[in-house]
């Protein structure tokens, strides 16, 4: 009787199957490495969610232009402004007019302030009153709390002005798990809406 032959795998498949089962003994700092980078979400690591380009173009659809304004306030216009909010990390943000032709459209600026460790980057356009229009979250470096840029909370700031608190837990509703998130854009949207009050090349 002759004795079965066992069935062997193509020399391809062999090798492909030896190097996925080799152990990680070349390195010790290997498998512990490789362990951590699995458990551990990678910080700081930008989501570009929309380009300011496109952020103008869905602010002001009927713009023609938009003409950067430098950002010049005497000290007693900033004391008034660091007053009103002072977010983390605030920098100064760039401001742009809306155009349509000679008429103008409105403001559009594009601020950074801090979440809860990295920075939140987001536009703000407002109409020539200073009433908001739209908000949009640029980029987001942290690992929770993206769900700022859901359309629903964003959608909170859509008319409001220096005359409202523009405040989470008054005006703006806060969002379990993103709370400094929230808190620090709204409060950058504060400080926005007090700069343009004292920014008249932005009008």
């Amino acid at each position: 009787m002759v004795p079965e032959r066992k069935q062997r795998q193509p020399l391809r498949a062999r090798r492909r199957l030896q190097l996925l089962t080799l152990p990680l003994v070349a390195h010790p700092g290997w498998r512990t490495a490789t362990a951590a980078a699995a458990l551990v979400p990678l910080a700081g690591r930008t989501t570009e969610y929309m380009s300011v380009d496109a952020a103008q173009r869905a602010a002001f659809p009927d713009a023609t232009g938009f003409i950067p304004v430098a950002p010049v306030l005497d000290a007693e216009a900033r004391r008034k402004v660091s007053e009103v909010a002072q977010p983390p990390g605030a920098r100064e943000p760039r401001w742009w007019r809306a155009l349509n032709g000679t008429e103008v459209l409105g403001a559009f600026a594009v601020d950074a302030v801090i979440g809860k460790q990295e920075y939140i980057t987001y536009a703000l356009a407002l109409d020539p009153a200073g009433r908001v229009l739209r908000l949009d979250v640029l980029e987001y470096r942290e690992t929770h709390g993206h769900e700022i840029r859901g359309e629903r909370w964003r959608a909170q700031f859509v008319g409001k002005s220096m005359a409202d608190p523009v405040a989470v837990n008054r005006d703006i509703a806060n969002i379990s798990g993103a709370t400094l998130s929230c808190r620090h854009v709204t409060d950058g949207v504060r400080r926005l809406l007090a700069l343009y009050a004292y920014l008249p090349a932005a009008r």
